[in-house]
C-alpha cells in the first residue's frame, strides 16, 4: 500500500490508547488502497465501507490491465469480479488467471474463494425479464446477486404481451423480498409487477426495442412515470446496479433485524 505510513500511525495510535479500536476501524475504512501499475488503484476497503467489494468494469481496459488488477485483488478479496467481459477477452483471461469462471450470458468473470456456495445473506431476490432478448441484462443482475451471497429466483420471458405467463407464476413474485424487473420495448412490466407485490421493485430498462424505443430511453421514461408505488429505477441495461441496490435493501433489513 502506498499509504502504509498512515496505517502505521493509525496502529500506533490504537496501541497507545489515543484512539479506540472502534474509532480505528472507522478510519481504516477510508485508508487502504493499492496502486496497480500506473493505471489503477484498488480500493481494498470498499467492502468494509459499503458491504460489497470493488468490481472491475471490463470495457475500456486491455486484457493485460484486467489480469494485473485481478491478480492484486485475488490476494486480498474473497470475490474478484469483472463485468461486461466479451467471450474472446474471457478466453484470454482464463489462460492468465487461475480459477477464473466465465458466465457468458451475464458477461461476468469471477473468482469466488469461498468454501461454500450457499447464500450468506437472508432473503430472496427474484428477477423477472419481459423477453428472451433481455436475458443478458437480467443474468448480469442474477449472477451479481448470487456472487454477492444472495439467494436468487429467476423467471424469464413473462412480458405484458402475454400477461397470463406472469400471472401463472405469481407464487414466485409473492416469495420475493426484493423484485428486479428487466424490460425493454415500452417497459410496462415493472408497473404491472409492482401492482402485485408487497416488496420493493427495482426496474431495469434495456436497450432492446424498435426504433422509437431510442435505445432504452422509452422504457426508462415509462418506468420513471409508473403509477405503481414502490418502484426504483436504475440506468439502461444496468443489471449490475440493480443487484447492488437489491443487496443493500436486504442488508439494511438484516442490520435492522439484529438491533
Amino acid at each position: 500500500m502506498n499509504n502504509s505510513p498512515s496505517l502505521e500511525s493509525l496502529l500506533e495510535a490504537i496501541a497507545k490508547g489515543e484512539i479506540s479500536p472502534t474509532q480505528g476501524l472507522e478510519k481504516l475504512k477510508n485508508l487502504s488502497f493499492e496502486p496497480v501499475g500506473d493505471f489503477a488503484k484498488i480500493d481494498h476497503q470498499r467492502q468494509v465501507r459499503t458491504g460489497f467489494p470493488e468490481v472491475i468494469w471490463g470495457p475500456g481496459k486491455t486484457t493485460a490491465q484486467i489480469v494485473e488488477i485481478m491478480q492484486v485483488m485475488k490476494r486480498r478479496s474473497i470475490l474478484v469480479m469483472a463485468t461486461r467481459i466479451e467471450p474472446d477477452v474471457a478466453n484470454e483471461l482464463q489462460i492468465e488467471v487461475d480459477g477464473l469462471i466465465y458466465y457468458p450470458q451475464a458477461r461476468i468473470c469471477a473468482i469466488q474463494q469461498l468454501t461454500s456456495s450457499l447464500p450468506t445473506h437472508p432473503g430472496i431476490i427474484s428477477i423477472i425479464s419481459a423477453g428472451t432478448a433481455d436475458l443478458p441484462v437480467a443474468e448480469e443482475a442474477a449472477r451479481t446477486a448470487e456472487l454477492s451471497g444472495f439467494q436468487v429466483e429467476r423467471l424469464w420471458d413473462v412480458g405484458v404481451a402475454g400477461i397470463h405467463r406472469l400471472l401463472h407464476y405469481r407464487h414466485i413474485l409473492e416469495k420475493a423480498d426484493v423484485l428486479i424487473v428487466v424490460a425493454g420495448m415500452e417497459g410496462a412490466l415493472p408497473s404491472v409487477a409492482a401492482g402485485l407485490v408487497d416488496c420493493p421493485v427495482i426496474a431495469v430498462p434495456t436497450s432492446i426495442g424498435y426504433g422509437a424505443s431510442f435505445g432504452g430511453i422509452a422504457p426508462l421514461l415509462t418506468m420513471l412515470n409508473s403509477c405503481a408505488a414502490g418502484i426504483g429505477v436504475v440506468n439502461i441495461d444496468n443489471g449490475f446496479g440493480a443487484a447492488m441496490l437489491a443487496g443493500q435493501i436486504l442488508r439494511t433489513r438484516e442490520k435492522l433485524s439484529i438491533q
